[in-house]
């Protein structure tokens, strides 16, 4: 079984596929938009990506970063609108949608539920042997919150 994990955003969607059953890491990447673009572009955008990953490795389950809490009023609704988009290709695809805390996912990935990224990159790294000096946050978190529901779901 193939999942999708995503850690959604409106500038930067993170993205990993993995093969559930063996928690074996296949491709992760970034679906960036520009701050120049209208919101609804942006999400347009984001949307035709998105789906054209699921068309590309036909996944079964997709698994996002549950939105928690943000100090920043307005980045929170944007990190719903994008989690919505998702959640809507997920519907349009017959995909399941799963939902990990990131408490959930540090605990899983390190041991410790308020690790920090730092933590988690070298769990990652020590884990699975995936390259991550030169990823970006977004994608990294994808790959924490794909690897933490393929060993919750072993």
């Amino acid at each position: 079984m193939i999942i999708l994990a995503f850690d959604p955003g409106i500038e930067r969607t993170g993205y990993a596929l993995f093969e559930a059953n063996k928690g074996k890491y296949l491709t992760s990447g970034m679906v960036k938009t520009s701050k120049k673009e209208k919101k609804k572009d942006r999400l347009l955008r984001i949307f035709d990506e998105c789906e054209k990953i699921i068309k590309k490795y036909h996944p079964q389950i997709a698994v996002l970063e549950k939105l928690f809490f943000f100090k920043n009023q307005k980045t929170v609704i944007s990190v719903a609108q994008a989690q919505g988009v998702i959640i809507t290709i997920a519907a349009k695809n017959n995909l399941k949608v799963a939902e990990l805390t990131p408490l959930q996912i540090k605990e899983t990935i390190t041991g410790y539920g308020r690790a920090d990224k730092k933590a988690v990159k070298k769990m990652i790294q020590m884990t699975t042997k995936i390259k991550i000096d030169k990823m970006i946050d977004d994608e990294i978190d994808a790959i924490a919150c794909g690897l933490a529901y393929c060993q919750l779901n072993k």
